[in-house]
């Protein structure tokens, strides 16, 4: 898997300090910062920990499977700035050489928070995952606009996320939250509501199709 974060510190030299400081057991393989710059903090055929408790379609240890990807961006404890051009334009170049070299589908392209939703927001509302989608890495609809159908909670398991069989208001909160941002970044509500559920029916045909 391929998961995308932002670093959610104050500044580039902050979260790269950090993840050279031992003491603190957190790095990912890769920091970009906003000016384009590409730090590679750990060999990509060691495990770095960076994604932490999580799943994704099922699998767990996301940390064992994975390649992380900090984007340097102060996230929703700074504002949440948006990601400058350069920067993200860094983040494709990366992402297709990470991608060529392992076979990476696109369905595991994935952000932190789709992994722990309610536990993690990176890489935010901001992130631009339709703009990679346009340079092949992940997925995104043909179209925008919502599906005709109506899909319901559990078809989120479809798409990957590990959403519970009897999910409690706040686990539903969290997961709407989490696949709002990924693929309804205007409307980040947290709540079920027709339009969503609607958005959920085409995203997880939408990886039914590819997995197909």
């Amino acid at each position: 898997m391929l998961v995308l974060h932002y670093t959610g510190m104050e500044t580039g030299q902050a979260a790269l300090s950090r993840m050279c400081d031992p003491d603190a057991k957190v790095a990912a393989h890769y920091m970009v910062e906003e000016d384009g710059r590409v730090f590679q903090l750990v060999d990509e055929g060691k495990r770095a920990w960076h994604a932490g408790v999580g799943s994704w379609c099922g699998l767990e240890d996301i940390n064992s499977r994975s390649i992380g990807v900090e984007i340097v961006n102060g996230g929703h404890d700074y504002g949440l700035p948006d990601f400058p051009d350069v920067q993200i334009l860094a983040v494709v170049k990366l992402c297709k050489e990470i991608v060529g070299r392992h076979a990476i589908n696109a369905d595991n392209i994935i952000g932190h928070s789709d992994i722990s939703p309610g536990r993690k927001l990176d890489p935010g509302e901001k992130f631009p995952w339709k703009r990679l989608a346009e340079n092949e890495i992940g997925l995104w609809p043909v179209s925008d606009e919502g599906a005709l159908s109506v899909g319901h909670l559990h078809m989120l398991s479809d798409i990957g996320y590990g959403i519970s069989e009897q999910p409690d208001a706040q686990e539903v909160r969290d997961f709407m939250v989490a696949f709002q941002q990924r693929w309804m970044p205007e409307n980040v509500t947290g709540e079920a509501c027709v339009d969503t559920l609607a958005r959920v029916f085409q995203i997880a045909d939408l990886y039914r199709k590819f997995r197909n």
